[in-house]
């Protein structure tokens, strides 16, 4: 059975932390974004909505959300392109408040981007078109992200979800232990969401959870405080996963599980999870290998065993199988089928022979008179 344990000192796989959800009975963040997203504006048939004389909005999928308050901080993720150029812009992740960039307190260029947002529900993905006026303006931007002057923008966005004044200060105002403590407080939720099989309402909770630890902040810490936060992030990840592989979404799966081997490349869970996920999409090699390492780490786990004794049995299976194939294409070897005797053939042999050897004799009877 599936549920988030209390146990700080979890022995096996199938016990674990308050941090994590067990999947063991079954089998998004900087750097990883949906996989809806491509590389170049999607083509959208839904209605034009104007937000504003430079601002309109496309719906690509609906929200279930509420939208952002006055007062709520937001966690999005955009990829923008330059239609000028169509020079698409490196994947952001932001956290605004979205009404102060309406007013014009944030920079000018999120003015437009800004008016988009807070027109979305959570869960909500759009595409935004912005004028050049309520973008990057008349120069540009030179140095990153690199924009031409007078750029219009196409923004493809995908409101995650928002604070409504819960944290009381927006993040880049936070300390490392506040930052901490607010994404413990996210991946808490998303473990309740989880137990409830609210899957995707889950996954949101701890991709806000990650994006209160980003790669900027991440590298500035050292010691205590980056094991703090990755006690914090890396059950984010594994969770996710596990979310993942009940979705049957593997790939993605494998992805959680890779950021957190990279970062500790002998986590077991992570290794479980990422040899269940490649075995469900037939990589047994590779499952195999993970299990393998994972055995190394927990030589007791049961689950560990289970899983590289379904290894063991798929691959018995595939072999008998293979061999009834091709027992069925060659057939059974024939016997060899004895040669009829053709009397013409050995009178014919027999009588050469015979000549033969009078031939002989008659040379000898020379020899001898000579």
């Amino acid at each position: 059975m599936e549920e988030v344990q209390d146990s700080q000192t979890p022995s096996s796989i199938g016990q674990e932390d308050e941090n994590e959800v067990i999947t063991e009975s079954s089998a998004f963040v900087k750097g990883e974004p949906s996989q809806e997203f491509s590389s170049n504006p999607p083509k959208v048939d839904s209605e034009v909505e104007v937000l504003h004389e430079k601002v309109t909005k496309q719906i690509i999928k609906e929200g279930h959300g509420q939208k952002p308050s006055k007062y709520s901080t937001c966690f999005f993720h955009y990829k923008a392109w330059s239609e000028k150029t169509q020079h698409k812009f490196e994947d952001t992740w932001q956290e605004q408040r979205p009404t102060e960039m309406v007013l014009g307190k944030e920079k000018k260029e999120m003015t437009g981007l800004g008016i988009g947002v807070a027109s979305m529900k959570a869960g909500e993905r759009a595409l935004l078109r912005v004028d050049w006026e309520l973008g990057y303006g008349e120069e540009g931007s030179f140095s990153f992200p690199n924009v031409p002057p007078m750029a219009d923008l196409v923004y493809e966005i995908e409101l995650i979800g928002f604070d409504e004044t819960k944290e009381g200060k927006a993040r880049s105002d936070m300390t490392v232990e506040e930052r901490i403590g607010a994404a413990d407080r996210r991946k808490m939720d998303g473990n309740v969401l989880y137990q409830e099989e609210k899957l995707e309402e889950a996954m949101q909770q701890y991709e806000m959870a990650i994006a209160y630890m980003g790669d900027d902040f991440m590298f500035q810490l050292f010691g205590k405080y980056r094991d703090m936060a990755l006690a914090v992030k890396n059950p984010c990840h594994l969770n996710t996963a596990a979310c993942l592989i009940k979705l049957n979404r593997y790939e993605e799966a494998i992805g959680q599980c890779s950021i957190v081997l990279g970062e500790d490349e002998n986590n077991v869970k992570a290794l479980f999870r990422r040899g269940k996920a490649r075995a469900a999409l037939g990589q047994t090699d590779a499952a195999r290998e993970d299990f393998v390492k994972a055995r190394k780490y927990a030589p007791h786990d049961k689950a560990i065993a289970k899983e590289l004794r379904l290894l063991a049995e798929h691959d018995k299976a595939v072999y008998q199988k293979q061999k009834e194939i091709y027992k069925g294409i060659f057939g059974p070897r024939p016997e060899p089928v004895p040669k009829r005797k053709n009397w013409l053939t050995l009178i014919w042999q027999w009588l050469l022979s015979v000549f033969y050897r009078l031939a002989t004799l008659f040379k000898r009877e020379s020899h001898k008179s000579d």
